[in-house]
C-alpha cells in the first residue's frame, strides 16, 4: 500500500505513485533490519529476458501497527432550518454513527461552517447541526472522514528458483487471481453497487429576490427593480391586416428593391476603394514624416554644432582677458 506522509504525521493512502517524488510503501513481509535496501521486480513468475526494476528503497521500520488511511466524504442534507440550527439526514445510517462524530467540524458547498450536535430519533441517522448562518433546503453539507484501510497479511517467499542454468525455464511462481481468470475463461462478477448509476437530480426552486422598501429607495434609479406587467396577447382584431397589392404596386416594388440592391453594391464598391485610397494616402504620408524627421534632425545638428563653435570662442576670450588683467596688476 503507498502512502505519503502528511505534517501531521498522517499516512494518507495514494492510489499511484508521485511523480518525482518519495513515497512510503507499507507490506507485509520477513523480518528485516532498518536501513536495507531493497528491490522490486516487476515479476518473478515468468523468465522474462526483458524484466524491468519496478522500485528500489529502504526498510525505514518494523511496525505493526501503521495505520493508512484514506479520504472519505459524507454528504446530507437539511429537512427542517430553524435560523442557524438544521436537521440533517442522509449522512449516517445509525444514531451510533451520529454519536462517533459528536462535535466533528461540517460544511456546506456554500462555505458555511458547522458543528455535529445530537442524534434525531426519527429518521434513523438524522442529527441535529449549528451553524455559522441560516441553511437554504438547496445546500448539500458534508463531513470530512479518514478511513482505515489494511494492508493485506500476505506474503509468499520464493526459494526455488535456484536451480541449475537448464532446469531455470521449468519453474514457475505462484499465479495472480487475474492470470488465472484469463487462462480459463472465468469471468469477474460486476458488483452492483460498483456500476455507475445515472443521476437524477431535483429541480431546484428558487424564491425570487426581496429588496425591502427602505433599500429601495436608497437605490438609484437604474439599480431598482422595475415592476413592468406582462403584456397580454393581442387580440386578433388589432392584428396586423395583410396587405395584397396590386400588379402595379408590384411592379413599383420590384423596381425600388432592385434599384436599392444596384445602389447597396455601388455603395460597398465604393467603400472598397476609399479604404485602398487610404492605404495608399497613409503609405505616402509615412514616407513624408519620415523625410521632414530627417531634415529636422539635420538642421538641429546644425544649429548645435554653430552653438559649440560660438561657445568655444566666447570661453577662449574670457580666457584671454583673464591673462591680461593678471599681467597688469
Amino acid at each position: 500500500m503507498f502512502y505519503i506522509e502528511d505534517h501531521n504525521g498522517r499516512h494518507r493512502l495514494l492510489k499511484y505513485t508521485p511523480q518525482h517524488m518519495h513515497c512510503g510503501a507499507a507490506f507485509w513481509g520477513p523480518i528485516t533490519p532498518q536501513g536495507t535496501g531493497f528491490l522490486a521486480v516487476q515479476s518473478v513468475s515468468d523468465t522474462m529476458p526483458d524484466f524491468r526494476i519496478a522500485a528500489t528503497g529502504v526498510v525505514l521500520d518494523l511496525d505493526k501497527s501503521i495505520t493508512i488511511v484514506k479520504k472519505l466524504k459524507l454528504t446530507g442534507f437539511p429537512f427542517k432550518i430553524f435560523k442557524n440550527t438544521s436537521f440533517i439526514k442522509g449522512m449516517f445510517n445509525s444514531p451510533l454513527e451520529v454519536a462517533k462524530f459528536e462535535g466533528a467540524a461540517i460544511r456546506t458547498v456554500s462555505g458555511i461552517r458547522g458543528q455535529i450536535k445530537k442524534a434525531l430519533r426519527t429518521p434513523v441517522g438524522a442529527f441535529r447541526a449549528t451553524f455559522e448562518d441560516k441553511l437554504l433546503m438547496s445546500d448539500i453539507v458534508f463531513v470530512r472522514t479518514w478511513y482505515p484501510v489494511s494492508i493485506p497479511t500476505f506474503y509468499n517467499p520464493v526459494t526455488s528458483l535456484l536451480k541449475p542454468a537448464g532446469a531455470k525455464d521449468s519453474w514457475s511462481g505462484m499465479k495472480t487471481t487475474g492470470q488465472l481468470r484469463h487462462e480459463r475463461g472465468i469471468k469477474l462478477k460486476q458488483n452492483k453497487d460498483s456500476l455507475y448509476k445515472p443521476i437524477v437530480r431535483e429541480k431546484k426552486h428558487f424564491n425570487k429576490l426581496h429588496i425591502p422598501k427602505a433599500l429601495q429607495k436608497a437605490l438609484p434609479f437604474k439599480n431598482k427593480p422595475k415592476n413592468l406587467e406582462k403584456k397580454g396577447k393581442t387580440p386578433k382584431d388589432q392584428w396586423r391586416p395583410a396587405v395584397i397589392r396590386e400588379p402595379h404596386e408590384k411592379k413599383i416594388s420590384a423596381l425600388l428593391s432592385a434599384l436599392s440592391t444596384v445602389n447597396n453594391y455601388k455603395m460597398k464598391k465604393a467603400k472598397v476603394k476609399h479604404r485602398e485610397q487610404l492605404k495608399e494616402y497613409l503609405k505616402v504620408k509615412q514616407k513624408e514624416d519620415e523625410q521632414k524627421f530627417k531634415r529636422q534632425k539635420e538642421a538641429k545638428k546644425k544649429v548645435y554644432r554653430i552653438l559649440g563653435q560660438r561657445e568655444k570662442k566666447r570661453q577662449k576670450s574670457s580666457l584671454k582677458g583673464s591673462s591680461k588683467g593678471e599681467k597688469s596688476m
